[in-house]
């Protein structure tokens, strides 16, 4: 047993009672009733992505050209096209493969550690291993592993507003005997669950249930059981890929008799029409689409993992380009979630901390010391870190700090009186009281009279009308034997206020202001008091901070009410975590599209609802990771907006892609099709030159494309329609349009080298001016801003990869005899070749005078176009 197994806390608590389990015995236990944890969903095999792999079109029609060249007598075309084959396939199941092993590290699967007792000794264990008959030690600050029940305890106190959503801790009381667990909320019940938080005291647990089997395992369950629906970009391609799909096939059988009816209709004529028929269904089927779409979102999801938020539904990402509206809670995403004491304040005078020096003035010690005294000396609770934080600076060498003081009786609070006594004595007959808690609370200790009350008030509410959280502070004196056992007959002196601030996130107010710009509203939601959460709104720089809806303001309206005020509302305070959900589901009703955040049990409704959830990583719980799309790792609200930024730029360069593959397949299919109904014009392009395309397609959709930056006005520009289509005829018209451009120079090239240099050299040309175009493609439609030379210094290695390998390929297929013969090449002059490589390129620049044009005319404009 080592040091880091041991607890500081558990003094009293009779350890030497508990053995707990053999090790033996837990790993029986451990092998019978599984791991103490919610199951993640099973991951895609090899077998299962090779399965998948083959039963793409694009690899039938393959194989099925391979085995036609077989029959054909064409044993060297053959077992090139299949080599080809198997390339293709390790390139896809590579992708495949990265896109599992990311998605594998976006996954949470951590589990919080607990100490148990086993054979007498105390162990450090991940909570995964706690197994049902486990003894754990539980103090404040601890997540409780299982659902357990408590057989010693001192002055427990556990926050169940995981599974109940009250805010008020719950008193736990040891039981020896009880053999059943309660339900869930409740004080003095010895029943303790899963995730739970310890606020005060310490206690051992018997842990009676784990995994799926406790309270949060069964509504994890549930969450879990959730299909994800499909979403509006994944049924617009698979309904365009069917499309094309059917016409591909219609095209072959078409091309296929065509060919054959004009050309003798012979055996080998037959075999011939049929390799056209596979080569133009090859050319037209857009295989590419299902590429874009899984490599897209799941390197965007790695993308944004970087920005501290892990995806767990990869369509969140596509609807993080239509949020309309930012759901935000005050704590911790908003704020640092960093307490420090920031104001001091006695009657008569008032002390700001910020602008203090090395000293204070002593009308405000006493405040402080009394703070202190209140508190814990080893505090969980961060408004008593602060109050310890504060000590340490300003009281070290004074005489108000007491650590050798013996702490005699605590009164803890209570839901009836939001205020915490603690007595203390220095070794004399004297004991001295210190109390802190709830300023009305305090008064009430002290018996104030009315007026002074009043005069508190006023007080009280201009330390929050500053964003301040206020404490009221008093002492009082007593013999040893005459302290009273109820905390509310205590007779206290009331000394002053605390005003402790929770600062605004530094990066919070641009943020905001780049939201608004990109026309996101962000609406706060806290359950703090309506001024304080006026004050953070106003820092925050969010839209009208004085107008401000109350939790009980909400109780009173109907849904119709709430969603006809919440189009001008921004700031919702006082809120419990079940009216997450109307404010959510108002929201919906008036057209928004809503990402929410939310990090205990109670919001998972609200994370579901919404279009996009967004789970704490830091602060939440499980069950709201697994409701919600996202997890924000550091709770920051500038990951969010940053997860924004990148959403709009993965939808950006889906277009941009998808809008590449529309523009090749145009040539490729006159190519394939245009010799069929030609007479005396031998095929141009054969199942391995369709190949060689793929190799330079495929790359440039799934990296190239992924890669590129956003567009300078990505946040300048109104979110995106939910239901607009990402093949919009204008985008769909301009990417055919560089298509058939690009066909119009290959079929020049074809036809003035045709009769000056043969039917194989013309065959040549025309696929250099061919992949040239493709080359030109891929430049002019990486940015729909800059221009094809502005878009070279923005970096992108996928680029010069996929421009050098296919420079290369090229090279080789024109000028090494071996593989001229496989792609029936002939040889062909530098100084031809450079003509056809010419016309490939310039057949694209009229897009580059759209662009200028449109960019003269409107900044922003060819940003927007393919929206339009």
């Amino acid at each position: 047993m080592t040091d880091d197994n041991q607890s500081p806390r558990v003094a009293g608590l009779g350890l030497e009672a508990f053995t707990g389990l053999t090790e033996q015995e837990a790993l029986l236990r451990l092998a019978q009733e599984g791991p103490n944890e919610l199951p993640s969903r099973e991951n895609r095999g090899l077998l299962a992505i090779v399965w998948e792999v083959v039963r793409e079109p694009m690899f039938i029609l393959l194989v099925a050209a391979g085995t036609l060249y077989l029959l054909m007598g064409e044993p060297k075309d053959a077992l090139m096209l299949l080599g080809f084959v198997f390339v293709v396939m390790g390139i896809t199941i590579v992708q495949e493969r990265k896109t599992e092993h990311a998605l594998e590290a976006l996954r949470d699967l951590s589990s919080p550690r607990a100490l148990v007792i086993r054979a007498g000794q105390q162990l450090r264990i991940a909570g995964r291993e706690v197994v049902p008959g486990d003894f754990a030690i539980v103090a404040e600050g601890d997540r409780v592993p299982a659902d357990a029940l408590l057989r010693a305890s001192i002055n427990l106190s556990v926050d169940e507003s995981l599974l109940t959503g009250e805010s008020v801790p719950v008193r736990k009381t040891a039981s020896a005997e009880a053999k059943a667990l309660d339900v869930p909320g409740g004080d003095d019940l010895p029943s303790l669950f899963s995730g739970t938080l310890v606020t005060a005291g310490q206690g051992v647990v018997e842990v009676i249930s784990t995994g799926l089997q406790t309270e949060l395992g069964k509504i994890g369950k549930a969450l879990q059981a959730v299909v994800p629906e499909t979403t509006f970009l994944q049924k617009e391609t698979g309904r365009l890929v069917r499309i094309l799909a059917i016409v591909g096939l219609c095209a072959c059988a078409l091309v296929v008799i065509v060919f054959a009816l004009t050309r003798g209709g012979g055996v080998a004529v037959w075999k011939q029409g049929l390799l056209a028929g596979i080569t133009l269904a090859m050319a037209i089927l857009p295989e590419e689409f299902p590429v874009i779409l899984t490599v897209f979102l799941a390197l965007g999801a790695w993308r944004i993992s970087r920005s501290r938020v892990l995806t767990r539904r990869m369509p969140a990402i596509e609807s993080l380009g239509s949020a309309t509206v930012l759901c935000v809670d005050k704590t911790g995403t908003l704020t640092l979630n960093q307490m420090t004491l920031k104001c001091l304040d006695v009657e008569g005078h008032s002390e700001d901390l910020a602008a203090a020096g090395t000293e204070l003035p002593e009308p405000v010690h006493a405040l402080m010391e009394y703070a202190i005294l209140a508190s814990r000396k080893d505090p969980f609770d961060p408004m008593e870190r602060a109050l310890h934080e504060a000590g340490k600076r300003w009281l070290m060498e004074t005489e108000h700090l007491h650590p050798d003081w013996t702490l005699l009786k605590e009164y803890p609070l209570t839901p009836e009186l939001l205020a915490v006594s603690q007595a203390w004595t220095s070794g004399t007959d004297e004991v001295t009281v210190a109390t802190k808690g709830a300023p009305e609370a305090v008064a009430e200790l002290c018996h104030l009279s009315d007026d002074r009350r009043a005069r508190l008030k006023e007080e009280v509410m201009a330390l929050a009308s500053k964003g301040l959280r206020v404490l009221g502070v008093a002492q009082g004196r007593y013999k040893a034997d005459g302290l009273p056992d109820a905390h509310h007959d205590l007779e206290l002196a009331f000394i002053g206020l605390l005003g402790l601030e929770d600062p605004v996130r530094p990066t919070v107010p641009a943020a905001v202001a780049e939201c608004r710009t990109a026309g996101i509203r962000v609406i706060m939601i806290t359950g703090d008091y309506p001024a304080t959460a006026e004050s953070i709104a106003r820092q925050a720089g969010i839209a009208d901070p004085d107008k401000v809806l109350s939790g009980s303001d909400l109780k009173q309206m109907s849904e119709g009410e709430l969603a006809d005020r919440i189009r001008e509302v921004n700031v919702f305070a006082r809120v419990v975590p079940e009216q997450k959900l109307r404010i959510v589901n108002a929201l919906k009703a008036n057209g928004e599209v809503v990402a929410m955040t939310g990090d205990g049990v109670n919001d998972a409704p609200a994370l579901k609802a919404a279009h996009i959830g967004v789970a704490m990583g830091g602060r939440g719980t499980d069950v709201a990771r697994e409701a919600a799309s996202l997890v924000l790792l550091d709770d920051d609200f500038t990951s969010i907006v940053a997860a924004v930024k990148l959403g709009r730029r993965i939808f950006d360069n889906i277009r941009k892609a998808v809008a590449f593959t529309f523009a090749v397949h145009v040539p490729i299919a006159g190519l394939s099709m245009l010799p069929v109904f030609i007479p005396g014009w031998p095929l141009l392009l054969l199942p391995i030159h369709i190949v060689f395309l793929e190799l330079v397609i495929d790359p440039s959709c799934s990296l190239i494309f992924e890669a590129e930056e956003a567009e300078p006005d990505v946040m300048q520009r109104p979110p995106r329609a939910t239901d607009e289509r990402l093949f919009s005829l204008k985008s769909i018209g301009l990417a055919l349009l560089q298509g058939f451009t690009a066909l119009t120079a290959c079929l020049v090239v074809y036809l003035v080298a045709r009769p000056l240099r043969g039917d194989d050299a013309a065959r040549a040309l025309t696929f250099a001016a061919l992949v040239v175009s493709f080359v030109a493609i891929i430049l002019a439609n990486r940015s729909w801003t800059y221009s094809i030379l502005g878009s070279l210094t923005r970096p992108n290695t996928a680029l010069w990869w996929v421009l050098g390998g296919t420079g290369v390929f090229l090279a080789l297929a024109l000028y090494l005899p071996t593989v001229q013969r496989f792609f029936h090449f002939a040889a062909v002059r530098g100084v031809d070749l450079l003509l056809a490589c010419a016309a490939g390129f310039v057949s694209i620049l009229w897009f580059e005078v759209v662009k200028l044009v449109r960019r003269r005319g409107s900044p922003r404009a060819i940003a927007d176009a393919p929206s339009n």
